[in-house]
């Protein structure tokens, strides 16, 4: 009897190695050297980065300009949805932002999560909770299946 390939996705192992080289990924794009922030992929369609609002990303009225709340809840939500696809990169078509707080500067939590989407178009959500553990802000995303291979990028290295 002919022995079949499981996918590397199909299995928990799998899954997880996924997971890795997500992290890896987001740890190798050169926008995040400006970045003081890690990704931990928590499990499927569910994505964190835990980051420090620096000074240096305020707006003349001394709060976090709209860029680092679109950056954080753009990635939380695009890795939650990314960590359903192991083949492919996903690009962000549309994303939209609710701001609910001045972010003053210090430690921030970015949490995304997958609503929907299988195959083509993918749907997820994310919020920003300051150090208080309040929401400062929340956004949903609409991601689309590329051309581009995971595996054809550099950064993303799986680790077994």
């Amino acid at each position: 009897m002919p022995q079949t390939e499981t996918p590397p996705e199909a299995s928990a192992g799998g899954a997880a190695l996924h997971h890795r080289a997500l992290e890896s990924l987001y740890a190798s794009a050169p926008i995040n050297r400006l970045f003081d922030s890690k990704l931990e992929i928590v499990g499927p369609g569910h994505a964190r980065i835990r980051f420090r609002v620096a000074e240096r990303f305020f707006h003349g009225a001394g709060a976090a300009h709209g860029t680092t709340y679109f950056k954080m809840l753009d990635d939380a939500a695009f890795y939650a949805a990314n960590s359903m696809v192991s083949d492919r990169f996903l690009l962000t078509t549309a994303f939209n932002l609710h701001f609910t707080k001045p972010l003053r500067g210090g430690p921030v939590i970015a949490e995304g999560r997958w609503i929907s989407g299988k195959r083509r178009v993918f749907i997820a959500e994310a919020h920003l909770v300051d150090e208080e553990g309040e929401e400062v802000g929340r956004g949903t995303g609409t991601f689309l299946r590329s051309h581009i291979a995971l595996s054809g990028l550099p950064g993303y290295r799986v680790h077994g």
